[in-house]
């Protein structure tokens, strides 16, 4: 019995940012250029291990190219035309930690296609095949107007507007536990009411002022209409899976219950993962479990059953694939005997109790958290 559906193409394993020192441009100081982070060993290893596991539990699709329409409802046509032209001329950094080849733009397309796709599968399944995009690269960070954090398109963003675009939905909320703040997904619906957008993240701030502006603290919490309907949850380093259990049973289930979306969309970041090199979170295989089962159990609650999952970061190629393993796992309902092999820190929770009741108590302001 098929229990969810992937959306796959394998132009995610041409992108291929440059090589440098991790993330950062190449100094010549050092003896060996380190590949960048976002290596297409990644996502292979997510494919691979829920393959391994999952077998025919799991129908893997094709994710179609976004079209100009979906993409121009995000993002403005000139940030869209940039992105192709620098791909065709080669390539290179864009911003400090940003760099495409000429490969970037058609995976970036196809991504955002596959979450598309995606919405429009929960829209019309429900949990009865849960939809996962596995794709590369991410989207989270990026904005209508500039590419940050490998990101190129906001693959979230082009999901949510594909399904506000039906009649029949008209609350989308989204659900970012990546362990970066998601900015651009924040940018793009912060004045606006029929978007929900919760971003459970280190409390790490603005990495480039520039390209990253926004800073992911409690006090970005929309304008307008869309005031009290961006929430910022910025955890302390050490935070592990009991600190997410608590801001899932604190904060987020309470919101989206008042929210009552039509429509869960996860942004699911392997990174807050114990291991991961761009992350200081201590989050195990069995902490995302517990993540996705969440949000399963909202989705049925809250949103007629309707979520999506998309792949957003996550930095050490092997956890990576057991993180994404434990997520699919609680979202799609099903059980592996696999244990994390990556245990090796314990959590810091008094930290981020402590971080969690200040949170809470600010967002009072806007919603019933008691």
């Amino acid at each position: 019995m098929v229990s969810g559906t992937a959306f796959w193409h394998d132009s995610f394993l041409a992108h291929e940012p440059p090589a440098g020192e991790g993330e950062a441009e190449w100094s010549g100081r050092l003896a060996v250029k380190q590949p960048h982070p976002d290596r297409p060993e990644r996502v292979r290893n997510v494919r691979h291990i829920l393959r391994h596991e999952f077998g025919d539990e799991i129908e893997w699709k094709s994710a179609p190219r976004a079209t100009d329409g979906q993409l121009h409802r995000v993002h403005e046509p000139a940030h869209v035309d940039s992105i192709e032209a620098f791909c065709a001329a080669g390539g290179g950094r864009i911003t400090g930690g940003t760099g495409a080849n000429e490969a970037t733009a058609r995976a970036a397309r196809h991504a955002a296609g596959a979450a598309a796709a995606a919405a429009e599968h929960a829209l019309e399944h429900g949990l009865e095949t849960v939809p996962y995009a596995c794709v590369r690269p991410s989207g989270h960070h990026a904005q209508p107007a500039q590419v940050d954090g490998f990101c190129f398109f906001n693959n979230a963003a082009v999901a949510v507007e594909q399904v506000l675009a039906d009649a029949t939905v008209d609350r989308v909320a989204v659900l970012d536990w990546d362990v970066h703040h998601g900015n651009g997904t924040q940018e793009i619906f912060y004045d606006r009411a029929d978007v929900l957008t919760i971003s459970v993240h280190n409390d790490h701030d603005s990495w480039n002022p520039d390209a990253h502006p926004q800073r992911g603290t409690v006090d970005e919490h929309g304008v307008g209409p869309g005031e009290g309907y961006n929430l910022n949850v910025p955890l302390p380093p050490g935070t592990g899976d009991e600190g997410y259990r608590a801001t899932m049973d604190r904060l987020v289930t309470p919101v989206l219950d008042q929210y009552d979306p039509d429509l869960l969309v996860v942004s699911a970041g392997g990174d807050p993962g114990v291991v991961d090199p761009l992350g200081r979170n201590v989050v195990t295989k069995a902490g995302f479990e517990s993540l996705g089962r969440r949000a399963r159990e909202l989705a049925a609650r809250t949103a007629d059953g309707r979520l999506v999952v998309l792949q957003e970061g996550g930095y050490h190629p092997s956890h990576l694939g057991y993180a994404m393993l434990g997520t699919l796992e609680g979202a799609l309902d099903l059980e592996s005997a696999v244990a994390d092999p990556f245990p090796w820190l314990d959590e810091d929770f008094d930290s981020a109790a402590g971080t969690l009741a200040e949170i809470t108590d600010y967002y009072a302001d806007w919603w019933d958290l008691e």
